[in-house]
């Protein structure tokens, strides 16, 4: 089979990609590196065929899918720190690009699966979320929430294809996915503070740290894709993926300093100071997972010790 992989240069597409092919399977990389990095592809780099290059661009898109069996759509602008900090570009791509990907897939007759987000639910209070729970954002003006209504403008585009031109799409909403050579640049905690801990730095919790999260392991998260892929009745469908252990922000900074034997302290900065007046953020995530364990049988093997171990060994 023949597997191509839009951001495969990135965390979670790297991880994809080592995958598909310990299995087998061909694999084609398309990614800008924009948020992905050539140095999570060096032990694969010369089994790949790599195209440097842009998913709003149609022609490119067209031809990386021509001889394919199957995309996985893993080419986004992410990261609440990234998405404030370059607000439009996210946009552009996250919308443009996503619409360019899925109407190639949809005109080529390619099975799809897409990468989506726990961001879609917003700030939605009803916990835990499942795949019909409600989006709940702010105004369009705090453009914190432009990546989730750019995600969701994605997932209707391929629901409407679905719908209109039977693409085989899945969409995964993901919800924290961590591990090794995931990267703290673009705000994602663990290995902020793993990077913090190993250099007995301070760790830096945003807020009062009472903010509870479930984070997973990218093996998981690698290993439930692949299922749903090969899965015929996952077409035109939406799942939760994520862990199963709640945490708040305080206690995954005390157990980070713990499991990496660190003399790092626990400092707290106010969110206004990192990402700007009127920032919100969520008191609780947490998903209901329920559909994707009954359908396919998949739960999470891995817990947050084991997810900070492999971040600290990793970094």
């Amino acid at each position: 089979m023949r597997v191509l992989i839009t951001g495969g240069s990135g965390f979670i597409g790297s991880h994809l990609a080592e995958s598909y092919l310990a299995d087998g399977h061909q694999v084609t990389v398309l990614d800008n590196f924009s948020t992905g990095s050539k140095k999570n592809l060096t032990n694969i780099e010369s089994q790949i065929e790599l195209i440097s290059g842009d998913i709003r661009d149609a022609q490119l898109v067209e031809g990386a899918m021509q001889n394919v069996d199957l995309v996985l759509h893993f080419a986004a602008a992410l990261g609440v720190k990234n998405i404030m900090d370059n607000p439009i570009e996210a946009i552009s791509t996250n919308i443009q690009g996503s619409e360019v990907v899925l109407k190639a897939a949809a005109m080529l007759k390619k099975r799809i699966v897409i990468a989506s987000t726990s961001e879609i639910y917003g700030k939605n209070p009803n916990q835990p979320l499942s795949e019909e729970s409600d989006r709940v954002v702010g105004k369009p003006q705090n453009y914190r929430w432009s990546y989730s209504d750019a995600k969701a403008i994605e997932e209707s585009i391929a629901h409407i294809l679905f719908q209109k031109e039977q693409l085989a799409v899945t969409t995964v909403r993901l919800f924290n996915t961590v591990g090794p050579r995931q990267t703290g640049k673009y705000g994602m905690v663990i290995p902020r503070f793993v990077e913090a801990a190993k250099k007995n730095e301070p760790l830096i919790v945003h807020g009062d740290g009472s903010q509870t999260r479930v984070f997973c392991h990218v093996d998981d998260a690698v290993k439930v894709i692949k299922l749903l892929a090969g899965s015929k009745e996952s077409i035109g469908e939406v799942y939760n993926i994520g862990g199963v252990e709640e945490i708040s922000i305080n206690e995954l900074a005390q157990k980070v300093i713990s499991l990496t034997n660190s003399k790092s302290t626990i400092e707290y900065k106010p969110y206004a100071d990192v990402y700007g007046k009127d920032f919100e953020d969520m008191q609780r995530r947490v998903p209901d997972i329920k559909k994707v364990t009954n359908q396919i049988g998949w739960s999470p093997s891995k817990g947050i010790e084991k997810i900070i171990k492999d971040v600290a060994a990793s970094n």
